[in-house]
């Protein structure tokens, strides 16, 4: 059994301490939110937070968890970073979706730690979260929003 917490919660799973966090969110907790992109933490589809960091579940292993705490797209409504994902609305970001959750969790991780990010920094810090439907310009107007109304 590995515990840890995920969205405020306690959890222990009974899982290979060695399978991705990815497959632990969704097939063990149900939280679909978090999305499987490339299986090789190449795409950014399956960020979530540990203890605060924007990592790539799908290469996370449910033993690197142990005693963390895992924040998914389905807990951040509850932090300050819901504007964030007010903001991504009312700029349209979305357009098929996929990767948006992914995205939304990058941008949250740069906004945690510097609230007035350039745009300079801000393409630098998502660089790597891929959108198949090209919404970048969106994504980082976003971003930029986000930072302003802060």
């Amino acid at each position: 059994m590995v515990s840890f917490t995920v969205n405020e919660g306690r959890v222990s799973v009974d899982a290979d301490p060695e399978t991705p966090l990815l497959w632990i969110i969704r097939d063990h907790l149900g939280l679909t939110g978090t999305k499987y992109g490339c299986g090789a933490g190449l795409c950014g589809a399956c960020t979530v937070h540990v203890d605060g960091s924007a990592v790539r579940s799908c290469q996370t292993a449910l033993s690197a968890v142990a005693g963390k705490s895992v924040l998914t797209i389905e807990g951040l409504a509850a932090t300050p970073s819901r504007k964030l994902q007010e903001i991504w609305i009312a700029e349209q970001v979305p357009q098929c979706g996929y990767c948006q959750s992914g995205q939304i969790m990058q941008a949250a991780a740069l906004l945690a730690t510097n609230r007035r990010p350039s745009r300079a920094e801000i393409i630098a810090h998502m660089d790597g979260n891929i959108c198949r439907c090209g919404t970048y310009p969106r994504i980082i107007a976003a971003i930029e929003r986000a930072s302003m109304e802060g």
